[in-house]
């Protein structure tokens, strides 16, 4: 699973009647938006067209990468640019990402490198990053255009790799960074740390660092707890472990997580995300941390968590009787 669950920091008001550049956006003059869509999927060209239609005939412009263009009926206001760099967004008060999970945390790539807000509409599974389903469309537009919206920040991890003591890389993640194996038939041989002191050691398919986030993402698969919004902390959970003490760890948020892989041991790789990956030598070193710059998401609703938690993975809730009334 790849989908994303969990917040932290504060939330950001933008009403109606604020000004132009409240949710970190374009300032005076025309209000300039950019669409990001997974264009292989029809779900998402039908639901860009609308999107589109919409905006435009509200006098927003509308942004849009050449390369995804060449799928979408989109009309002749549309700006089109070349480069898919967190640059295309500059002047841009908001991010659409209309796709699955995959697609949300490619918005999330732009999304952290301009500080530009992310709004996600979910045409996948699950989809915890998103804010609204393809029913919501309408919706989406006009909270857009009336600016009837709040941003809020999320914890990333900040991601270094060092080999032979020298660092070798450097990533980051908003879901999870995590060290797995390569060979099927052996397991990884690794070393936890925590803030500069060893936990244990022991063989496993792989470790996952995980934010809030991602507690509903890769972690949750792996086993791990699920963090409401309100908490601040690192996750590392191991996957499959053969090891008595191999439980999911929660941490500060200001805890340095490390993961060694043993010299002896065949060699790893390091997710990022589900992204991007690195090859890991024997003895190399992947140091986690609170990332410096989080990603903005934009939203639309105060939903409760819960309620969002029960809906995304449609659990049983028959038989709840609610809080008794106090007199």
């Amino acid at each position: 699973m790849t989908d994303s669950a969990g917040s932290n920091g504060g939330t950001e008001p933008t009403g109606a009647g604020g000004p132009a550049g409240a949710a970190g956006g374009a300032g005076e003059g025309r209000r300039t938006v950019f669409l990001l869509a997974h264009t292989g999927r029809q779900a998402a060209i039908r639901s860009a067209e609308l999107v589109v239609r919409g905006l435009v005939k509200s006098g927003l412009g509308v942004r849009v990468l050449e390369d995804e263009a060449r799928d979408l009926p989109l009309p002749p206001e549309a700006e089109l640019v070349a480069e898919c760099t967190p640059e295309v967004l500059d002047g841009c008060e908001l991010l659409i990402v209309l796709g699955g999970d995959g697609t949300l945390l490619r918005g999330a790539e732009f999304a952290r490198g301009s500080g530009v807000p992310m709004l996600g509409v979910n045409l996948g599974h699950v989809g915890f990053l998103a804010e609204a389903e393809r029913d919501d469309l309408d919706r989406v537009v006009d909270r857009v255009v009336t600016r009837a919206y709040e941003v809020e920040d999320r914890m990333t991890l900040d991601v270094m790799v060092r080999s032979n003591g020298d660092v070798v890389h450097r990533d980051w993640a908003l879901n999870e960074a995590a060290v797995q194996k390569v060979s099927p038939e052996r397991m990884l041989e690794v070393v936890l740390e925590i803030d500069g002191r060893p936990v244990s050691a022991f063989g496993c398919d792989g470790i996952v660092c995980a934010t809030p986030t991602g507690s509903t993402a890769y972690a949750f698969s792996a086993g791990g707890p699920v963090v409401w919004p309100e908490v601040e902390a690192l996750l590392m959970v191991p996957i499959s472990a053969h090891a008595l003490f191999a439980k999911p760890l929660v941490t500060s948020p200001d805890s340095v997580l490390a993961v060694e892989v043993q010299p002896g041991t065949l060699h790893g790789v390091l997710w990022c995300d589900g992204r991007r990956m690195l090859e890991l030598p024997a003895g190399a070193r992947v140091e986690v941390r609170r990332g410096a710059v989080p990603v903005r998401l934009a939203r639309l609703h105060h939903a409760s968590f819960t309620d969002r938690l029960v809906a995304k993975f449609a659990l049983p809730v028959q038989g709840w009787r609610g809080a008794p009334h106090q007199d």
